[in-house]
């Protein structure tokens, strides 16, 4: 007690002698609520609403507070990270979008613990033979449940002990640099193209994953079979069409993790514990400047006219009844079909090709027939096929670059029950550039597959070679393209854009973390503007107070505001 007395004294005192100071101190007047608009409730919208409340929350003794409002097109939060049911059974979910993180993506990790989300390694269940097939032959297999020294001793027969060495450090050098990106002074940032200089990444966005892994001297053989890969399977493309920093992170999957029951739930719980008021199925088909005007920095707020996804009719749009001080854009801009008032958009969005991949989850009794691949033994097939180019093929062969493979990767995530006839099967999940045919999965299972995949058979006891079947098509993520610019998120008075982190880095963990800058940036221009306008003076002597107690005398924020 005497303690408390003490302390509380200590505070009333140091008060008193700072406001004897500054004798013009009051206590400063609540800033109006302001509006924020989020548009697309993906990794960067979500990321960027739980942000901002998170800021505006540790400003609060400064009167800052935010309303919300995230405006999402489909009837989910999650975007590009997609759950669905093995069979239409919530028993079995399958990630069909983004389905890994690692301990490294701060952001996804955190959020994991923070929401007490379960954790779940993915491929637990799958088959530990791993192969890499070039549309001829395995170049190089592998079984995960092997011994550390026995899969090293396999890679450095093949490719030499400098090969994989080289690669490991050029990554953890890439990744550590990267990493650098969420400290201050870095973090946020204005322009992305003038980190990427600072931090030296451009050397690596600069030029192809090719170039890259030649100039640091890894074997041609390694880079062409591991490497090339891994940036098919992650990018869905080869290395002579990627840039070296998504090379390198398609290098460095360790200590892979995923949510159980799906990773979308990281968004979910993020939009939610924002306190956001939530439009789904409600589409934003044009930004306008409001006649109103924002209260601190002097800009015209935004209006913003939606249409309801779900409705039939061609009319419907409508402006949403709130002027929004700010905007931020978190979806691909030219996927959006968003008009703007001209003057809206003052800093131009750059069009970036994104890959259009497919992805086919399905259910079968079978197991690859080893003649597609060239065997004679079923034993011998991995249930994990990665694929990379033919010594025949160029880089650009076959569609996108698929090559003689003609995909990208296929892989058996596990064996389970057919809940409705209770037999074993197989889930299996392909990445191709364009959709998979009855024709090529016949060819892979060494069965007829009818032209509905599906379709019951004639016979009652004969068996069905596809029992369930679900196909996706996204634009997944940019071609990587080499380059040395990027988007600024920034692009006019209170208005963001964060999918220019995509032609940089493309994974759920940085449109994240862009997500996270943006909200940093915009509660970073509220500050300033609400210095620089009314009662800015006011709430500088504020801060020189509370500064004053929590860093000399070791008060708290909380038992500031008490006081």
């Amino acid at each position: 007690m005497k303690r408390s007395l003490s302390r509380a004294s200590t505070v009333l005192a140091t008060a008193l002698s700072l406001a004897t100071a500054f004798p013009s101190y009051e206590p400063p007047q609540r800033q109006p609520t302001q509006q924020v608009a989020i548009i697309g409730a993906g990794a960067a919208g979500s990321s960027a609403a739980y942000y901002l409340q998170e800021y505006a929350k540790q400003h609060e003794l400064l009167g800052l507070s935010v309303n919300i409002t995230l405006f999402e097109k489909t009837d989910r939060i999650g975007g590009r990270t997609l759950t669905i049911n093995a069979y239409d059974d919530p028993s079995q979910p399958i990630e069909l979008g983004a389905s890994i993180f690692i301990e490294k993506n701060h952001i996804l990790h955190q959020a994991l613990q923070k929401f007490n989300l379960s954790k779940r390694i993915p491929d637990e269940d799958s088959d530990p033979k791993l192969g890499i097939w070039d549309g001829d032959e395995f170049v190089f297999t592998v079984n995960e449940r092997d011994s550390f020294w026995w899969t090293a001793l396999k890679v450095i027969y093949k490719y030499g002990i400098m090969a994989p060495r080289r690669t490991q450090k050029l990554m953890e050098t890439t990744i550590s640099n990267f990493l650098r990106l969420y400290e201050q002074p870095y973090f946020p940032f204005r322009s992305l193209t003038q980190r990427a200089y600072e931090l030296g990444l451009v050397d690596v966005t600069g030029i192809t994953g090719e170039q890259l892994l030649k100039a640091n001297n890894i074997d041609d053989r390694y880079a062409h079979d591991i490497i090339q890969a891994s940036t098919r399977v992650n990018y869905a493309s080869n290395l002579v069409r990627i840039h070296g920093l998504d090379t390198m992170i398609s290098m460095a999957p360790e200590g892979a993790m995923a949510v159980k029951g799906g990773n979308w739930q990281i968004f979910h719980k993020m939009a939610e514990a924002s306190g956001a008021a939530i439009a789904l199925n409600t589409s934003v088909v044009s930004i306008r400047f409001s006649s109103e005007m924002n209260h601190y920095s002097g800009n015209k707020k935004y209006l913003v006219r939606t249409k309801s996804t779900i409705s039939k009719s061609d009319e419907g749009e409508e402006d949403y009844p709130v002027a929004f001080d700010n905007v931020i854009i978190a979806n691909p801009y030219q996927f959006s079909k968003i008009s703007a008032e001209e003057g809206v958009i003052q800093h131009a969005i750059d069009e970036i090709p994104y890959v259009q991949l497919h992805v086919t989850i399905f259910s079968s009794p079978y197991q690859y027939s080893p003649a597609f691949f060239g065997l004679t033994d079923s034993k011998d097939v991995p249930g994990g096929v990665l694929t990379t180019l033919a010594k025949s093929d160029g880089p650009t062969s076959g569609v996108n670059g698929a090559g003689k493979a003609g995909f990208f990767s296929v892989t058996t995530l596990r064996t389970t029950t057919n809940p409705m006839t209770q037999k074993r099967e197989f889930i299996y999940k392909i990445f191709s550039p364009e959709k998979i045919t009855p024709e090529f999965l016949g060819r892979l299972f060494g069965v007829e597959v009818p032209e509905s995949f599906t379709a019951n058979p004639d016979e009652a006891d004969s068996v069905s070679p596809i029992t369930w079947y679900h196909p996706h098509v996204f634009s997944s993520y940019p071609q990587a393209l080499p380059r040395v610019t990027f988007q600024d998120p920034i692009i006019g008075p209170g208005l963001y854009y964060t999918s220019g982190m995509d032609s940089f880095i493309s994974t759920m963990e940085t449109n994240a973390l862009m997500g996270k800058n943006v909200a940093a940036l915009l509660i970073d221009e509220v500050l300033k503007a609400s210095k620089n306008g009314c009662g800015g003076s006011k709430d500088l002597h504020k801060d020189t107070l509370l500064d004053h107690l929590t860093s000399d005398q070791g008060v708290s924020e909380k038992e500031m505001k008490d006081l």
